[in-house]
């Protein structure tokens, strides 16, 4: 929640007790000027009056007392609803800027930062990009080119179908690409992958 947006409903809060505090008090003052007037046309004494209805000093007063309640609770607590809901995006900038101020290379910058440059490093961005059990099955075969469907299998604890879909699906984007032997296939990376890993 934004500093604007609080503030915004603090004081709706507000004035909403302050319309209701003045509806109550404005109510209970019209019902104590027809007792009276009653009470003075009967020749009764104003006393008759104090006995029914709440005098309207109460309502005035307590609607005041909530109102600089509510104002002074909210100005103790606004700094922490505020901070706590400001995203890390200032942070994150700082960061930036720090980065791109000092001299280091390009290559530095990012590493010092914890961002992949995506040409120095291709196969980690597009390890960043797949879903979890695409990586599970891209790394190895990145990793030891040439592994077997049946090595990994086991290296990423999926089924025998499951391996062959995904290794299907990476296929067809252009990932990998698998050669027969025998009754397995052999996994290999992709050529532009495999030169940038060179």
């Amino acid at each position: 929640m934004n500093k604007r947006r609080a503030d915004f409903l603090a004081s709706l809060l507000v004035t909403a007790v302050l319309l209701i505090g003045s509806a109550l008090g404005w109510q209970a003052y019209q019902q104590k000027q027809s007792i009276e007037q009653m009470g003075s046309m009967m020749g009764m004494d104003s006393s008759v009056g104090a006995m029914h209805g709440t005098n309207p000093i109460w309502y005035i007063g307590g609607t005041l007392l909530v109102s600089a309640v509510i104002i002074g609770g909210y100005l103790l607590i606004r700094n922490d609803l505020t901070n706590t809901a400001v995203p890390d995006d200032t942070q994150a900038k700082t960061e930036s800027q720090t980065v791109s101020e000092t001299d280091n290379s390009p290559e530095e910058a990012a590493q010092s930062s914890g961002v992949i440059n995506p040409e120095s490093q291709p196969q980690a961005r597009v390890l960043d990009l797949l879903p979890d059990d695409e990586r599970r099955i891209l790394e190895p075969v990145l990793s030891s080119p040439g592994i077997t469907q049946i090595e990994l299998r086991d290296r990423s604890n999926f089924s025998k179908s499951k391996v062959s879909q995904t290794v299907s699906a990476l296929e067809k984007r252009g990932l990998l690409y698998r050669e027969r032997q025998g009754r397995t296939y052999r996994i290999y990376p992709s050529d532009d992958l495999q030169e940038n890993q060179a």
